[in-house]
């Protein structure tokens, strides 16, 4: 008997390794429009969340308003640094073709962020026909990570209960959205940029930390 029925996974940094590109375009656009900070300090700040939930530290900082004309400068400049850049999370592919084919096809890929990022992302690695037709995006929720709804939605479009679903996630902000699902986060931290550190993912819930995703098969198995 297999220990779970679905597999939920993160898209940035779990399947795709965006995080770096993504947060250096933004860290870019914030000098621009008057706030510096260092590469690290935006992923400090940013990792793992929708930039409009920081929306009154952005515009204490810049003194501007956040407008949909600077998210949508934001989003065409990331989105062709990603077309450029973007490689797969290392392993990926075979895991989640793995993971698939024990369960049945029962997977999804649960983003918090907006669905033409993750689509583009997903085309760009060769990962969408993992996905057909069972990709959510957080961002067509009535709240996004790290509130539960874009895993809920994806256990309930696979007919799975929350409780019976792993979900894969690399950020602190996914894993109390996983958490608040009431499914099973395990946390992937492989160490380097675009990832939080292992001690934060077990701080906010995740009960198992790999660090390569060929491990990730393995623990579909029943103890």
């Amino acid at each position: 008997m297999l220990a779970f029925d679905a597999v939920l996974f993160d898209c940035d940094g779990v399947l795709v390794d965006s995080e770096p590109i993504t947060h250096r375009v933004l860290r870019d656009l914030l000098a621009e429009t008057g706030w510096e900070m260092t590469h690290e300090e935006c992923m400090g700040i940013f990792l793992g969340k929708a930039v409009r939930a920081e929306t009154a530290r952005i515009e204490a900082h810049t003194g501007r308003p956040l407008t949909d004309a600077w998210m949508a400068e934001f989003y065409a400049r990331r989105n062709v640094a990603l077309a450029a850049e973007l490689q797969a999370i290392p392993g990926a592919a075979e895991a989640v073709a793995a993971v698939r084919e024990r369960l049945g096809g029962r997977i999804a890929c649960a983003s918090g962020a907006d669905r033409e990022k993750v689509e583009l992302q997903l085309a760009k690695t060769g990962l969408a026909p993992l996905f057909a037709g069972q990709v959510f995006s957080g961002h067509e929720m009535p709240r996004t990570k790290p509130a539960p709804d874009v895993y809920l939605a994806a256990a309930a479009a696979l007919g799975v209960p929350p409780a019976r679903c792993l979900v894969v996630e690399d950020s602190a902000t996914g894993v109390t959205a996983g958490v608040a699902a009431g499914a099973t986060v395990v946390g992937y931290s492989p160490g380097g940029p675009g990832h939080d550190v292992a001690e934060a993912l077990r701080a906010a819930g995740a009960q198992k930390i790999i660090t390569r995703m060929d491990e990730l098969p393995g623990l579909l198995d029943a103890a």
